[in-house]
């Protein structure tokens, strides 16, 4: 086992008592106060492992000023926050731990159903006193209805699966999803267009990439059927801007809108669409559940150590550095 005596495991964010223990094992973890770049910057000397979590980043500029790193980690499947170029060039490792989906995709059915259910508006009707919201609040349902899901990767082929018995026509769109696997799961696989314009429902379940970055733009929009509803639960920035879900909001297009991810966190709370009661929003948080907190906190803190100790991390973004 390597000695790392006065040397430290820095978080951007806090992490539960029990994944400190597991870090503890082979250094002291030390919160930063914010996770701000500056303050970051100045923490980095004798730090060999970095837990990359919340609005904190992982820049090249601070890759570069902590000549002791030796392991990034970010917990969860998302890891956009971190400058993989920058750590492969100095043969960091990102670990990371892409095993909550369950919790997202248990998070993306109650969305949905709060969305046509209409239980936001019907609760603040009922807490003011008004009985009548049961005339005045139309809902509606699941049942016969098309939902879209464009993703079907972990999280996405959960939520297939987790709706599967509201006897809806599900469709998806994955180039990377062989059929067979889609019709495993009762989904049609089509292209995005056609999901577009036939879901009454379209959930966002895609990593952030070059293909992806700004794909729920005004083109989109207007390709959906009208009225449709859309939920984006996957990266922030997989939409364009929030300025385009209001327009389609005001247009009619969209009939409402849950995220729990923006294109820049934390929001602008000034922002017109917070006013707007056709959506429901959730503070990026709809996977951090107990029990998923608890199994991607874990699995990230024991890659960590293990990568630390010279042994095999579980999940890895860039294994190439090993080689």
């Amino acid at each position: 086992m390597t000695d790392y005596s006065g040397k430290r495991i820095l978080s951007t964010a806090p992490i539960t008592p029990e994944s400190i223990q597991i870090l503890e094992q082979v250094a002291p973890v030390e919160t930063a106060a914010t996770p701000d770049e500056d303050t970051l910057m100045g923490l980095l000397e004798n730090t060999i492992g970095i837990v990359c979590r919340g609005e904190g980043v992982v820049s090249a500029r601070m890759i570069e000023a902590a000549p002791d790193l030796r392991v990034i980690g970010r917990p969860g499947a998302g890891y956009d926050s971190v400058d993989l170029m920058a750590a492969g060039a100095r043969k960091i490792p990102l670990v990371y731990a892409p095993i909550g989906g369950f919790a997202v995709a248990e998070g993306t059915v109650g969305l949905l159903l709060s969305l046509v259910k209409r239980f936001p508006q019907t609760d603040r009707a009922l807490r003011a006193g008004n009985w009548n919201v049961r005339y005045e609040v139309p809902t509606g349902d699941l049942v016969t209805q098309t939902l879209g899901i464009v993703g079907l990767g972990r999280i996405g082929s959960q939520v297939a699966r987790l709706l599967q018995p509201f006897g809806m026509r599900i469709l998806s769109c994955d180039p990377f999803v062989e059929a067979a696997v889609a019709a495993a799961l009762d989904v049609e696989l089509v292209d995005f267009d056609t999901l577009l314009a036939q879901s009454d429902y379209i959930t966002f379940h895609v990593p952030l990439e070059e293909g992806t970055l700004g794909l729920i733009d005004e083109a989109a929009v207007a390709r959906m059927k009208p009225g449709a509803f859309l939920l984006n639960l996957a990266r922030g920035k997989v939409l364009k801007s929030l300025d385009v879900l209001c327009e389609g909001l005001e247009s009619g297009q969209l009939g409402g809108v849950a995220l729990d991810v923006f294109p820049t966190e934390p929001p602008d709370f000034t922002h017109r669409i917070f006013k707007d009661e056709r959506c429901i929003f959730t503070a990026h948080n709809v996977g951090t559940s107990h029990v998923a907190l608890e199994r991607i906190l874990t699995s990230m803190s024991t890659s960590m150590v293990n990568v630390l100790n010279g042994k095999a991390p579980e999940y890895c973004v860039n294994p190439e550095v090993f080689d």
